[in-house]
């Protein structure tokens, strides 16, 4: 089957959205299929099997940045590799976000598959309502990550959508090295914005042991003055952004992942990846992390933005080894559950279902 996946967020700058695409197509192609990945590159695409589409530009989303590409140069080269491709079916990765998916839309070169990531806010579902839910209408079938992404869509746009999980590449934890440490190593991985919770974080680093080390991955509008609020704390690491290789074997070598985000996370995939590299997973209680993590079993969670309750979980996981270690097995029960080998089964079946629905319709 020759399957295009087409993402609106640019490749090369990391996210939930762009890990998914290349995870999923990845493994879809390790079953036999053909898969191209259409999307924005600001740099050399991380895949043989992309086609860049062009750069991105900045936009403000869901109290995030959003790296789309709504430029005409960017469609026209969509429409132009849709049309050289001769896909079987095309699924679209927030379908809605300007740019090629939206494209997709219009021009609907096949069968149309949407998964919709986002919780939370659209400025485009409350500016323009009548135009989102045309598009939306052309869609062939419909699936939501999440419960919260669901309803989000429905209320939004109508229509029906089937749950599907995210997915997670369990094979590639198991083939990662680990990166060394040298003492009680707590990661952070995340844009530096307010939403993600790194200062509760920060602050709940004030409150524990000396001995303990912070690994922060990623940057962001806060960084700087992140930075310049923690700089006399000479455990805190700044990473800055690093690639998915060096993000593996950090996991793996981190005694704890920590994931304090305060909201708008529809999906724990993030947390997912956690288990998969055999961490301890402590995270803040949002909807969207619950999904993914059952509390006292693969993870610990606290209450959202409470800088204490998560230095004390943090204590606890670092220093109760049997604690530690029934949350690893655990943990990677519930990654195997969530695999992207399970997902791509699962959405083959739905491909399948949309070419012989295009068959029987001539």
């Amino acid at each position: 089957m020759r399957i295009g996946m087409l993402c609106p967020y640019s490749l090369t700058v990391p996210c939930g959205v762009q890990t998914q695409v290349l995870g999923l197509a990845r493994a879809l192609r390790r079953d036999g299929h053909a898969v191209r990945v259409l999307a924005p590159c600001d740099g050399p695409p991380p895949d043989a099997g992309v086609t860049p589409l062009g750069l991105s530009l900045p936009t403000a989303a869901n109290g995030s940045v959003a790296p789309v590409a709504p430029d005409p140069s960017a469609q026209l080269r969509t429409i132009r590799a849709m049309r050289d491709e001769a896909f079987d079916v095309v699924h679209l990765h927030e379908p809605l976000a300007p740019g090629p998916t939206t494209t997709a839309l219009l021009t609907k070169p096949a069968p149309l598959i949407g998964t919709f990531h986002m919780a939370g806010r659209s400025l485009a579902y409350e500016l323009m309502p009548r135009v989102v839910r045309y598009l939306a209408g052309r869609l062939d079938d419909r699936v939501a990550v999440s419960e919260d992404a669901r309803t989000m869509a429905r209320l939004n746009l109508g229509g029906d959508y089937d749950l599907m999980f995210n997915g997670v590449e369990v094979r590639r934890y198991d083939e990662s090295p680990t990166h060394p440490t040298d003492g009680p190593t707590i990661l952070f991985v995340g844009r530096h914005e307010e939403r993600k919770g790194l200062r509760v974080l920060l602050d709940a680093v004030t409150l524990l042991p000396p001995d303990v080390r912070v690994w922060i991955a990623g940057e962001g509008p806060e960084t700087e003055t992140l930075r310049a609020t923690f700089a006399g704390d000479p455990r805190l690491v700044w990473l800055g952004a690093i690639d998915e290789g060096e993000k593996i074997a950090r996991l793996r070598g981190a005694d704890v992942f920590c994931a304090p985000s305060l909201r708008g996370e529809s999906f724990g995939v993030v947390l997912l990846e956690g288990m998969a590299a055999g961490t301890p997973v402590v995270a803040s209680d949002i909807p969207g992390y619950a999904n993914a993590a059952r509390h006292g079993r693969d993870a610990t969670l606290f209450p959202a933005g409470d800088h204490e309750a998560l230095a004390a979980a943090l204590r606890d996981v670092l220093r109760n080894e049997e604690r530690r270690s029934a949350l690893i097995v655990s943990g990677r029960e519930r990654a195997e559950e969530f695999s992207m080998a399970r997902l791509a089964e699962l959405y083959v079946k739905r491909y399948e279902r949309l070419l012989e629905e295009a068959i029987l319709r001539g």
